[in-house]
């Protein structure tokens, strides 16, 4: 056993999530890899964004294939077991695995960080192949080749996690990542010794050589590729299991299911499945509440890092995905490995990259609530977005107004939001309206569900505000019309009954104790006027 040659480190990190009490069986992907072992179709590259589960994938295919690992106790349960591929692999190869991640202590350079890994590779090599006549001094690539010429049978599979991890260090310069991909090159690239090169990363490999260094690699990405898909992240009815056990394993569960289909769904495969992050699935299960588990590391995570680059071009489309609304784009992957974003395009394919936002049909959105309380921050902060920034400041004062009933102030808000002369939200129809009416009230979702075309009555609400954080809060309901009086609007919300959303179902309590609002907007086209009328169609339970 080695530092990087048939470990069993990895087989410790499976166990410990195959223990976990939130565990799914992705084992079936080996099902798909298999088969590409001595193929033409050996190479692989899996990339995705940050906690979508590459480096469990990773320690599962090491566990599974190493010799050194004893894993059949660990995988009998388990989907794999039911191939016809599993005793014949199950244990029999030699496994490298690398996690590109871990850098020597005191690292200022990429020379100490590449020979660290060819010196402890090259001493495991060593160890393990006492009989074969190695020179030390030779490149990793001349040792495993100088292996396999003197035992044919000496084949291995290359697991190498996190391969763009040493882009993201300041002291590693251009020259340095031409250095990196032909060190990479020459470890791979046409050896008889590769049975099989899984590689993962978060930024995609394809077009980031100039030359054909990398083009052996098949590469699978969330947005382009849709083999592997389901693998990486939690479809559906993954998390309809998780929640199951959670409901056993909690005696008072405080999240409901729909809750997290709201705060970490929102992703999508190629072919168009949804898929949750699974990191911030299982830490709110596990930690029986609902919060934000998206961290930060480096300027790669950073929002604003993207949008500073060209604030101009993607104001206007930050403030319609805000809004709710998809916007198009074309995304190129490849775009992320580089840090002169310039373009629309180049900086929404980053943000897709790194999972910041969703991309489907040609179309970029923010994917759920966790990701849309990162950007609300980030506008409430950055004044370089203009109105973006004061409209999302303006939002508090118009939550504030809304609940007082100071429909003065409420036209004064969107008196400014028309006036910005933006285009895209100039009141011309009820969607654009819609986006300005998201953005005025920023602010009220730290205190309310804010729902969209919710069914409620005998039609379908513009807005419905449910109170999240005291059941006492007043709740909203909001209607937009074009070419009407606000009185109309509020007389639509009666006429369909939309306060019964807030009613409890027969022989139960009700759940919200304050008043119902009825809340009326209207814009005139002709005369460009605004109107707004506040109703309380309830007054406060007192119970």
């Amino acid at each position: 056993m080695g530092i990087y040659l048939n470990s069993t480190d990895s087989y410790a990190m499976y166990s410990k999530v195959y223990n976990s009490p939130y565990f799914s069986d992705k084992t079936a992907m080996l099902t798909e890899i298999i088969p590409r072992i001595e193929t033409t179709e050996n190479y692989i590259c899996i990339t995705r964004p940050r906690r979508f589960g590459k480096t469990v994938m990773a320690n599962m295919l090491a566990a599974f294939f190493s010799k050194e690992c004893s894993a059949g106790e660990l995988f009998a349960n388990l989907e794999i077991a039911k191939s016809k591929y599993y005793r014949e692999h199950l244990n029999k190869h030699n496994v490298i695995f690398i996690s590109f991640n871990e850098i020597p202590r005191h690292c200022k350079s990429y020379e100490s960080y590449i020979d660290r890994i060819e010196s402890k590779l090259i001493k495991d090599l060593t160890e393990a192949y006492p009989n074969v006549e190695i020179d030390e001094r030779d490149a990793v690539w001349d040792v495993l080749k100088s292996i396999y010429n003197a035992e044919p049978a000496a084949r291995f599979i290359f697991i190498l996690d996190e391969w763009d991890y040493i882009f993201h260090r300041d002291f590693v310069t251009e020259k340095d990542k031409a250095a990196y991909i032909d060190f990479l090159s020459n470890l791979l690239k046409g050896k008889s010794y590769v049975s099989l090169a899984y590689m993962t990363g978060i930024l995609p490999i394809a077009k980031y050589s100039s030359g054909s260094e990398r083009n052996m690699f098949l590469e699978y990405t969330m947005a382009s590729e849709e083999l592997f898909g389901e693998y990486f992240g939690f479809t559906e009815s993954e998390v309809d299991a998780l929640y199951a056990k959670y409901l056993t394993r909690q005696s008072n569960p405080k999240v409901t299911r729909e809750e997290l289909r709201r705060w970490y769904d929102g992703y999508h495969t190629q072919s168009g499945e949804r898929v949750y992050n699974p990191r911030s699935v299982v830490a709110s299960l596990t930690n029986n509440n609902l919060g934000n588990y998206w961290t930060s590391s480096g300027p790669y995570d950073e929002i604003f890092y993207y949008i500073e680059h060209n604030t101009d071009a993607v104001r206007d489309d930050l403030a319609l995905m805000v809004s709710g609304i998809a916007v198009p784009a074309k995304v190129k992957e490849y775009a992320a490995t580089s840090m002169k974003l310039s373009t629309k395009d180049e900086i929404f394919s980053a943000m897709v990259v790194y999972g910041l936002l969703s991309y489907e049909n040609g179309c970029v959105s923010i994917p759920n609530r966790e990701l849309m309380e990162k950007f609300k921050d980030m506008l409430q902060k950055e004044e370089a977005l203009g109105y973006v920034y004061q409209l999302a400041k303006a939002s508090e004062r118009m939550l504030k107004a809304t609940l007082e009933g100071d429909t003065d102030t409420m036209l004064r808000i969107l008196e400014f939001a028309h006036n910005t002369e933006i285009p895209l939200l100039n009141y011309s129809n009820e969607s654009d309206l819609t986006a300005v009416v998201n953005l005025v009230y920023l602010a009220a979702r730290d205190f309310y569900r804010i729902e969209r075309e919710d069914k409620a009555g005998v039609g379908y609400v513009d807005f419905i505000f449910y109170p999240e954080v005291d059941e006492n809060a007043d709740c909203i309901i909001l209607e937009l019309k074009v070419d009407h009086t606000a009185e109309e609007v509020i007389q639509q919300i009666k006429d369909k009954q939309y306060a019964l959303r807030f009613e409890p179902r027969l022989g139960e309590k009700s759940k919200y104790t304050g008043r119902i609002l009825a809340v009326g907007i209207a814009y005139d086209k002709d005369t460009k006027e605004r109107s707004c009328k506040i109703e309380v169609l309830k007054e406060q339970n007192k119970m």
